[in-house]
């Protein structure tokens, strides 16, 4: 297996395709979308916020309570949705870095309460990865293959990083069933608050029948997180993505915690989507192939 980690995630030497052009521009409309949808959600809300409780990121180092009033993030909002688009429909070397900027300034009012979400994190990190593309590379096919190629290198150390907290934390007893049935049954408390009953599934019941189930889950999910870096590698790469997919289905199946922008990039990333579309167009080229 080739080991050079900037030929396996970026791959500038390698023959450019239709089917991988096609595919680049899928995942930074992705990552356009997503920075719009998550700077106005974020923006909505922090119209209603009046402090500072915690400060996070940027938020630590400027003062961002100027943001808490009835028109200032939906201005910020704004103003991202015109650079992210620019960025996509025009390309300018410059968009996406203020794009991004704005959105982790958005990111520090709204989440500057002390609730930390996980689910934006990749969406996050692909724009920027867009924004250096753009910034660092004048020819645009390089530019975008560094961005996807980040975009991998962002996934495989984030969920290995994922996995060492969980290690720091409760050491090698982490996948311990018990901790499993404790998170099930909290969750069922959450859900008699806010509808007054909880139904479990069969994945639940499952899992609170048998603490060796129940460790089984936790094993699986820990040694994928940890096996996340392969993505780097192309050969393991769909492979790996589909059990760290599979690892988000069962935390909802579970949890009912849902990723739904990590899943959506999961899904985007995690299938040879590039060498489809390659195969379709060269069988209508085909003669005598069938459409």
């Amino acid at each position: 297996m080739n080991w050079s980690l900037t030929d396996n995630l970026f791959g500038f030497a390698r023959p450019d395709s239709t089917g991988q052009q096609i595919f680049r521009r899928a995942v930074e409309l992705f990552a356009v979308c997503s920075a719009i949808y998550l700077a106005w959600t974020w923006a909505l809300y922090t119209t209603r916020l009046a402090d500072v409780v915690l400060p996070l990121g940027i938020a630590r180092y400027i003062d961002i309570s100027f943001l808490f009033g009835p028109k200032r993030a939906p201005t910020l909002a704004g103003a991202l949705t015109v650079f992210a688009v620019f960025g996509f429909l025009i390309r300018n070397r410059w968009a996406y870095s203020i794009a991004f900027l704005l959105l982790i300034t958005l990111y520090a009012a709204r989440f500057s309460q002390g609730e930390i979400p996980h689910s934006a994190n990749l969406a996050g990190m692909a724009l920027l990865g867009f924004a250096l593309g753009a910034a660092f590379f004048r020819e645009r096919v390089f530019a975008d293959r560094f961005a996807v190629g980040f975009s991998y290198f962002s996934l495989g150390l984030a969920y290995a990083s994922a996995a060492w907290v969980k290690l720091g934390a409760r050491g090698f007893g982490w996948p311990d069933g018990r901790h499993l049935w404790m998170w099930i049954n909290e969750k069922a408390v959450d859900e008699i608050a806010r509808n007054g009953f909880v139904v479990l599934n069969p994945i639940q019941e499952l899992a609170l029948s048998s603490h060796t189930v129940a460790t089984l889950f936790l094993t699986f999910g820990i040694l994928t997180e940890f096996a996340a870096p392969l993505v780097w590698f192309r050969k393991p790469r769909y492979v790996v993505m589909m059990l760290v997919l599979g690892l988000h289905i069962g935390i909802y199946l579970v949890m009912d915690i849902i990723f739904m922008l990590s899943m959506v990039e999961l899904v985007l990333l995690g299938l040879p989507w590039a060498a489809l579309i390659d195969w379709a167009i060269n069988r209508r080229r085909v003669p005598g192939s069938v459409g």
